[in-house]
């Protein structure tokens, strides 16, 4: 059985976007359409990092976070892997908690739970890529996890 650790589905840049207007496509892949905030989402602006031998994915759907990724993060193999788990092990914490208060934090920020286990090793990519999606989610939203 395949176990899936999705990241987060879709954020949404404006909190009254409509679930309608969603510029995913079938394929997965964001569209070259525009968001309600009059974005323009550049094509393929999914992330999807598999480690098969573990039969774990990360798959990050966030309008720029690609391109955030390809010009502003740290290249592979700056941080070490203990260094990664450490501190996606405390911010997937804190964002988890953050999910199951909807009424004190924005629920279209915090939409669904991460299922990060520290027991178990995903891997250098995986963990730069989480470690990376919340450094971009910190800035974007001005969050502080």
């Amino acid at each position: 059985m395949k176990n899936v650790l999705y990241v987060v589905v879709l954020v949404l840049a404006a909190f009254g976007c409509e679930a309608t207007k969603s510029p995913v496509a079938e394929d997965g892949k964001v569209s070259a359409k525009r968001m309600a905030s009059g974005k323009k989402l550049a094509i393929n602006d999914t992330v999807r990092i598999a480690n098969d031998s573990l039969e774990y994915e990360v798959i990050i759907i966030d309008p720029g976070f690609s391109t955030w990724l390809a010009s502003r993060a740290k290249p592979r193999n700056f941080y070490g892997l203990t260094f990664l788990e450490t501190k996606n092990y405390f911010m997937v914490s804190e964002y988890n908690r953050r999910v199951l208060e909807p009424q004190r934090y924005n629920p279209n920020l915090y939409e669904m739970r991460i299922d990060y286990q520290s027991n178990i090793r995903y891997g250098y990519e995986v963990n730069y890529l989480i470690y990376n999606y919340f450094l971009y989610f910190q800035n974007e939203y001005r969050q502080k996890l």
